[in-house]
């Protein structure tokens, strides 16, 4: 892992993400590429540059202190940072981002989305989970020392979850992680705690760079709260799963667990697309 990125709108929760960014760059040698998206008004966007250069030059000095500020914090000591400021709409701009520097892991960190706001509008941040080509590690909350001891990795144990498993286990080596493989049985889709373990077992079956780890069969009514509630018996520190980056109805219709798992954990939540 070299390449972290950091999109902020220097809100708290875009702090929050820094300092776990900056965390992972220290122990890895990463570089961190620190990403702002300014929000112009409709009409700067117009083309008629001869009007709007004299804003422009504003908003981007704004951005500009605002980083200088962000740099000379502690924690960002030592730490190799490439600053950028775009004036691409936000999720448009992280994803060129994203092939434009060849990121190995995205940061993001988000306040969540409930009822009417989760449902029309959602978020930046879940739209690069869904779609983004590289692992996506969301922050909720201030960590003081981000650190993973156990880390959760849910999935059905389907052949094609196995690229995203290898991605989860690279990250869990980083920090010498237990990795709790969890199988979440619900009412609809309910198998035999034998036939649960068995398919888990033969999931794992050729993978050689983890040892550490514990196989787990979870009942609850939703697959969701079955991975919150599992993650909570065991103070998890990081909750893992794939997305299928669902686009237009099919997202709309089927949703997505990843999603929801962004908007409701109150955890870190790293998410692999398929």
């Amino acid at each position: 892992m070299k390449k972290i990125l950091l999109p902020t709108d220097f809100s708290d929760q875009a702090e929050y993400a820094l300092k776990v960014a900056a965390s992972l760059a220290k122990r890895n040698g990463a570089t961190i590429y620190l990403m702002h998206m300014l929000e112009l008004p409709s009409h700067l966007l117009s083309g008629d540059t001869n009007l709007n250069v004299p804003e422009q030059l504003l908003f981007m000095k704004i951005a500009h202190e605002r980083f200088e500020k962000t740099m000379n914090q502690d924690f960002m000591k030592d730490i190799n940072v490439e600053i950028t400021v775009e004036t691409h709409k936000a999720f448009d701009g992280i994803t060129q981002a994203i092939r434009q520097h060849d990121i190995d892991l995205v940061v993001m960190g988000s306040s969540g989305a409930t009822g009417i706001k989760e449902m029309f509008i959602g978020s930046n941040t879940e739209k690069v989970v869904r779609t983004a080509d590289a692992p996506v590690l969301v922050i909720k909350n201030a960590i003081e020392d981000f650190n993973v001891t156990n880390f959760v990795f849910a999935s059905d144990f389907t052949d094609d979850q196995k690229l995203v498993f290898e991605q989860a286990i690279d990250f869990a080596n980083i920090y010498g992680a237990k990795l709790h493989l969890l199988f979440v049985n619900t009412p609809n889709r309910f198998v035999t705690t034998a036939a649960a373990e068995k398919k888990m077992k033969d999931f794992i079956v050729g993978f050689e760079d983890f040892k550490e780890h514990e196989l787990h069969v979870y009942n609850d009514d939703t697959i969701e709260h079955g991975i919150l509630n599992f993650s909570r018996s065991i103070d998890a520190d990081l909750i893992g799963m794939s997305t299928h980056g669902r686009q237009g109805l099919a997202h709309f219709f089927n949703g997505s667990i990843s999603e929801d798992l962004v908007n409701h954990a109150l955890r870190p939540v790293i998410t692999f697309k398929i």
